[in-house]
């Protein structure tokens, strides 16, 4: 199985969850993927104090201007990322801005500017008590988060074939970005996590609407169930779409308690409220599994 688990915002509770369920569910030899390349925090979840192994993606472009400079500056006048500034009257690139598109080289008369290879960002794996983690950072302005997410479950379905584990379960970015893109391809199950709000229901609908698109069967849980009780548009869209709702959990101050002791929740705080639902969660999920 490959379970994703996703939201169209940021804030919801997608790597609490996440990091409960594979706590619960850690004899299934489950590998965890942290998609949110540009803030990973699953290995927060999970304690990691030490990779096993971290290397560098190379996927992005950048420039640099050289000596032959003679201070025309036509490069600043294409440069539509404002990277090229001016340092005791010479011109020269911010690396965090630049996106290596080659403008400045195509105009630069008297071919003074370079385009290399840059460092997207960084993979990293590790064994922890709850199983393989796989986790992914973006450098600083770099762009590329998409193949940093698709590098992170090539490396997932790798250790699966080779017999390291059995079933993926991503810890989705917010939004619907190409990071979220990245996440879904290939999975057969997405949990949805919506909080009683307008603005949660707004994205919502973006992300399940993504759902429908790589036709991947879409489960809902209501986080921080009970905060609005004068709302119930998150459960008329759900009745609406015929999108099961797996999971109602209410607000709990456990959770950041948790985060601060870098535990998954329902090994911090095994009797709240908020973890009793989770593992009503976990129940469903062990049945895909």
């Amino acid at each position: 199985m490959d379970i994703v688990v996703a939201s169209g915002k940021g804030g919801v509770g997608k790597s609490t969850l996440t990091g409960s369920l594979i706590s619960l569910l850690r004899d299934y030899e489950i590998v965890a993927v942290d998609a949110d390349a540009e803030a990973p925090n699953l290995h927060i979840v999970f304690n990691v104090k030490e990779w096993k192994e971290e290397r560098e993606l190379i996927s992005a472009k950048t420039a640099r201007i050289t000596d032959a400079c003679i201070e025309c500056g036509m490069c600043d006048n294409v440069c539509i990322y404002e990277a090229i500034h001016i340092v005791n009257r010479r011109h020269r690139i911010k690396q965090y801005l630049c996106e290596g598109c080659g403008a400045c080289k195509a105009v630069c008369p008297v071919d003074a500017i370079e385009i290399s290879d840059a460092i997207s960002g960084w993979i990293r794996t590790a064994h922890t008590p709850y199983g393989l983690l796989v986790s992914a950072e973006l450098d600083v302005g770099k762009p590329n988060s998409g193949k940093l997410v698709t590098e992170e479950k090539n490396i997932a379905k790798q250790w699966i074939r080779e017999g390291k584990a059995k079933h993926i379960i991503v810890d989705a970015a917010a939004g619907i970005g190409c990071q979220v893109i990245a996440s879904f391809s290939g999975a057969n199950k997405a949990i949805l996590i919506a909080e009683p709000t307008p603005s949660s229901l707004s994205d919502l609908i973006r992300v399940h609407w993504l759902t429908e698109h790589f036709r991947i069967e879409p489960y809902l849980v209501i986080n921080k169930y009970g905060i609005n009780p004068g709302f119930d548009g998150i459960e008329k869209f759900a009745e609406e779409k015929g999108l099961e709702i797996i999971g109602r959990i209410p607000y709990d101050s456990a959770v950041p308690k948790s985060l601060t002791a870098m535990k998954p929740l329902v090994e911090f705080a095994p009797d709240s409220s908020a973890s009793m639902e989770i593992k009503k969660i976990a129940e469903v999920v062990e049945e895909w599994l």
